[in-house]
Formats: C-alpha cells, sequence, structure tokens
C-alpha cells in the first residue's frame, strides 16, 4: 500500500470515533424511550394507575422531546454543539434517577419529560455533529451511526428490561438494596448517560460551527485533524461563501421564508420527518402485543419477541450503512417505501379477516402468517431505508447558519407526529384495526412520490454543495 493509500486508511478511523462518540446520543435516545416498556405493569400497580394515566405517563416522554428538539437548536446555535451534547446528558442523568426513585405518579411524569428534554437534544445534535465533522465521501455511512446507535439503544433496554424482571422474579419484585426490579430499569439508565457526558467532554467542535462565529483558526485545526488529506482551505470556503450568501439573502440565520412563513429546505425536513412517524412505525414497537396473539404467541412471550424485533433493526440498519454512499440516498428510500406500502397494506387485508373483538382476535388459516410475515418486512422496508436516511438527510439539507435549528424543527415535528401516532392507535384500532393499517400504507405510499418529486439525491457532495439542491430555480440559496 503507497504512502496516499495509507493516509486514506487512516482517515476513517479518526472520523468513525468521532461520529461514534457522537452518535452515543442516539443510544441514549434508544434507551431512554423504550427502557419505560418493561416498567409500565409494574408502574401502574405501583401507582394504581387508570388506564388514560398509564399512557400519558408513557407517551408523556414525547412532548419533552419535541420541546427539547426545538430548544437543542437554540442553544447549538447559540453555545455550540458539544455544551449542547452535555446538557443533554446531565438531562438523562437526572431523568434516570428521578424516575428511579420517584414517590408519586405526578413525579414520574415530570422526570419523564425530563428525559425527554434530553432525548429531543440528543436526537438533533448527534446527526448535526455527525454530518459536520464528516468527510463527503462517508458521509452518509456516518450518519446512518445515529440510526444504528438508536436501534442499539432500543435492543440494550428491552434486554436489560428483561434481565431485571427476570432475575428478580418479577419488575415489581425487590431486587438489589430491596429495590423493586422496575425501579432499576430506569436507574440502569444513569450508567450511559454519565458516559455520554464524558465522552462530550473529549470531543471537538464542530469546524462548521466554529466558523459561523468567526473562529476559523481553531475549525482550520479541527478539519487538518480529522481530514488531513482533504483540502482543508476548499472547506473553508465553501463555508464561508454559504455564510456571505445567507447574509446577503437577508436572513442571517432565520428560518423564515415565503413558503407558509418556513424556508421552503425547511418544511422538506419537516415532512419526512413526520412521513417516518406516519407510517405507523412506533405501533410495531409500542403495540405489538395484539398482533403476536393473533398469530398464536402467548403473552408473556411478547418481551422475547420485542428483543428479536429491535435485533432486525440493527442488522438492517448496518445494511443501510453499507449501501447509503454507494447507490444513494433516494434508491434506497424509494424501495423502503415500496416495502412498507406493500406489507402495510398486506396487514390491513389480513386484519381484514380477523374473528373476535378488541384484544381479543384470531386470524383464520394463512392470514396469520401473512401478518406476521408482513409484520417484519414492514420493519426491515422501515429499518433499512426510512428510519437511518431520514436522519442523514436532515444533517445535509439545511445550510449550516440554520443547520441546528432548523434540524430542531424538523426533530419536534417528529417527535409531535410520534406521539399523535401513539395516542391515536388504541382508539383506531378499536374502530377498525384493517382501516389503520390501510391509512398507515397511504402514507407510506405518499412518501414514495414525496422522495420521486421533492428531494434530490445528495450523495458525494459537501453539505455547502447539498444544500444548494433545494433552492428553486431563479431565487437565492435556501
Amino acid at each position: 500500500m503507497s504512502t496516499d493509500e495509507q493516509k486514506t486508511a487512516r482517515i476513517p478511523r479518526r472520523v468513525i470515533w468521532l461520529a461514534l462518540a457522537g452518535a452515543v446520543g442516539g443510544f441514549l435516545f434508544g434507551f431512554d424511550s423504550s427502557v419505560v416498556n418493561g416498567a409500565v405493569d409494574a408502574m401502574k400497580d405501583e401507582f394504581a394507575l387508570s388506564e388514560a394515566v398509564t399512557g400519558f405517563a408513557v407517551a408523556v416522554a414525547l412532548l419533552g422531546c419535541a420541546a427539547g428538539a426545538y430548544l437543542a437548536g437554540k442553544v447549538a446555535d447559540r453555545y455550540g454543539r458539544i455544551p449542547a451534547m452535555k446538557l443533554g446528558a446531565l438531562l438523562f442523568l437526572i431523568s434516570a434517577i428521578g424516575t428511579g426513585f420517584c414517590f408519586s405518579v405526578w413525579d414520574l411524569i415530570f422526570w419523564r419529560l425530563v428525559g425527554g428534554l434530553g432525548i429531543g437534544l440528543a436526537s438533533v445534535i448527534a446527526p448535526a455533529y455527525i454530518s459536520e465533522i464528516s468527510p463527503r465521501h462517508v458521509r452518509g455511512r456516518l450518519a446512518s451511526l445515529q440510526q444504528l446507535a438508536i436501534t442499539t439503544g432500543i435492543f440494550a433496554a428491552l434486554l436489560s428490561d428483561a434481565l431485571f424482571a427476570t432475575s428478580a422474579g418479577g419488575a415489581h419484585q425487590a431486587f438489589w438494596l430491596g429495590i423493586e426490579a422496575w425501579r432499576w430499569m430506569f436507574l440502569a439508565a444513569a450508567v450511559p448517560a454519565v458516559l455520554y457526558g464524558v465522552i462530550a467532554f473529549t470531543l471537538p467542535e464542530s469546524p462548521r460551527f466554529l466558523v459561523v462565529q468567526g473562529k476559523e483558526d481553531l475549525a482550520r485545526k479541527v478539519f487538518d485533524s480529522i481530514a488531513p488529506d482533504e483540502d482543508t482551505d476548499r472547506h473553508l470556503r465553501e463555508i464561508r461563501e454559504a455564510i456571505e450568501e445567507d447574509q446577503l439573502a437577508g436572513r442571517k440565520g432565520s428560518l423564515r421564508g415565503k413558503a407558509f412563513g418556513l424556508q421552503a429546505v425547511v418544511w422538506i425536513g419537516i415532512t419526512l420527518s413526520v412521513l417516518q412517524q406516519f407510517v405507523g412505525i412506533n405501533v410495531i414497537f409500542y403495540y405489538s402485543t395484539t398482533l403476536w396473539k393473533a398469530v398464536g404467541f402467548q403473552e408473556k412471550d411478547s418481551l422475547t419477541i420485542s428483543v428479536a424485533t429491535s435485533v432486525t433493526n440493527i442488522l438492517v440498519t448496518l445494511v443501510a450503512i453499507a449501501l447509503v454512499d454507494r447507490i444513494g440516498r433516494r434508491p434506497i428510500l424509494l424501495a423502503g417505501s415500496i416495502g412498507m406500502a406493500v406489507s402495510l397494506g398486506a396487514m390491513a387485508l389480513a386484519f381484514a379477516s380477523a374473528k373476535g373483538t378488541g384484544s381479543d382476535i384470531t386470524l383464520p388459516g394463512a392470514w396469520g402468517p401473512v401478518a406476521l410475515v408482513a409484520a417484519n418486512v414492514f420493519v426491515i422496508s422501515f429499518g433499512a431505508s426510512w428510519g437511518p436516511l431520514v436522519w442523514v438527510l436532515l444533517g445535509e439539507i439545511f445550510p449550516a447558519r440554520i443547520r441546528a435549528r432548523a434540524l430542531g424543527l424538523a426533530a419536534a415535528a417528529q417527535w409531535i407526529a410520534n406521539f399523535a401516532i401513539t395516542l391515536s392507535f388504541p382508539v383506531m384500532a378499536a374502530g377498525s384495526l384493517p382501516l389503520t393499517y390501510a391509512m398507515y400504507a397511504l402514507f407510506a405510499a405518499a412518501s414514495f412520490f414525496f422522495v420521486m418529486y421533492k428531494v434530490p439525491e445528495t450523495n458525494g457532495m459537501s453539505l455547502e454543495q447539498a444544500e444548494t439542491l433545494f433552492v428553486p430555480k431563479g431565487s437565492v440559496k435556501v
């Protein structure tokens, strides 16, 4: 191997480490959002909660996520990406301890809300930071680490829940130090929270943020350290030009524009985020018990099935990481939309044949296996496409001066959409499960046409080049 080839081979190791470290926030995101699954029944019994209050206690974290995502952009643009990471780690740690030692449903809800703020911060800062420190030829793969970290966090949370519950003889049983197992499930989140905080102190600030702040010397040092064989002067020049064009356009970092009060590119990011949730992916993770029971599984096996599903999510995310910089963003998103639409349509047909009502239903004949296969095809289609690639695009399409804030608004929209789907599914399913899945299939079909007509290919471009693709013809850069 030549000297130049050795240098090229060394670059990814440094950048991959920074991307992995930044993605730890995604791990916390997945862990904290899923750890409640194993504790729900024990929490309900502990505080004698009604169904409605239980549902709100679980879903309230999503509202905190929306608020945290929105605030993340302001914090990151004013103080930097790294301080925002440190704040997110602190919120995670406080939430883990607070929920673990909560004494009533009201402080449980409060600490869940605090944890949601931390998740919201992490959901914005990780993709923004990773995209800004990644060389263009590997940016898609590195940005996909955010989704890989999220799915790994989900897996770790579900596995730790299972281990605590099994070791204690039940989530409501006393475990170490006489503390109930369900409380240990929450307290376990303190470990990755501390790790995330420690890592944040070792990371360099985003070079693009430094340029925006007028600290080009520091930005040059960061660029030289993470990509020594790339043209640092060109990177700095592209960022300066993007900033100057923003200022000439009179926006100075504003999200405002002529498209219903926002810049068109911001609406594209919001729509990508909302469609990612409106296909109903979290229904599979939050409300899958009815499906598994309908095809013959016992309720006690649901946690094992959830863990297996989370492993599938990790594996297909690895597939997306391997392909995103080779075949591009658009082909993967379009293929994923087709797979989701077909599989959700199959689930709608299967449940149209269901016998029984409410949660007491069965699927006759071959419809049970059809529903089971369709659900897994849906998870694979989503996990290999819209799961990771939406985060890749959100990190690429926004101009540097508004990236964190625009990403924060798009992520907030994602969490609100998640909240809406999470709360609406039980009511909609009680009315008509086939129509519910058919609606998700329509959103999956809509996602295909949205990508086809509104989302250009950004593969292989610098961030400054990618953002120019979203400019309406005859107008200034958005």
